[in-house]
């Protein structure tokens, strides 16, 4: 089941595609630690995944996320096959993606490059590492990066 946190923002939401909840509580942390003031909303699988995607297929929808963060390593559909569902659309295709995955198979670096992701990094095992990513994950693709879409109150 996806939830969202701070749903009243006038910013456009991250979607965080997670299933382990050490990691998403890390991430949660390191948001909130890096004064990530968009709102969050995380899905649990790769299936819960692709259900959100397909009923989120404009992007003047206010949970039209400005930024997916995406692990690989999914229960029933895997991180591949989230990004390849994702990269079909044509407004999803605009959508940025990081994978941000325990793996650092050449084969899955290799495919998510070739379904078009716009980044790939190796989750840190602990809670500063993951932090300081989470702090370049702000400064580069929310405060630096220019989004494809507008605000969604615009």
């Amino acid at each position: 089941m996806n939830f969202m946190l701070n749903s009243h923002s006038p910013l456009r939401p991250i979607l965080v595609i997670e299933d382990n909840d050490m990691d998403m509580d890390f991430c949660l942390q390191a948001f909130s630690e890096n004064a990530v003031a968009n709102p969050v909303i995380a899905c649990r699988d790769g299936e819960e995944a692709l259900q959100f995607m397909d009923a989120h297929p404009s992007s003047t929808d206010r949970q039209f996320p400005l930024l997916v963060l995406l692990d690989l390593r999914l229960p029933k559909i895997d991180g591949i096959e989230v990004l390849r569902h994702a990269r079909q659309h044509p407004v999803w295709r605009q959508v940025p993606f990081v994978i941000l995955t325990t793996s650092r198979e050449n084969t899955d670096i290799a495919a998510a490059y070739q379904l078009g992701v716009n980044s790939y990094i190796v989750k840190p095992v602990d809670f500063s590492s993951f932090t300081k990513v989470v702090k370049h994950i702000k400064m580069y693709w929310i405060l630096t990066n220019e989004p494809p879409f507008a605000p969604p109150y615009q």
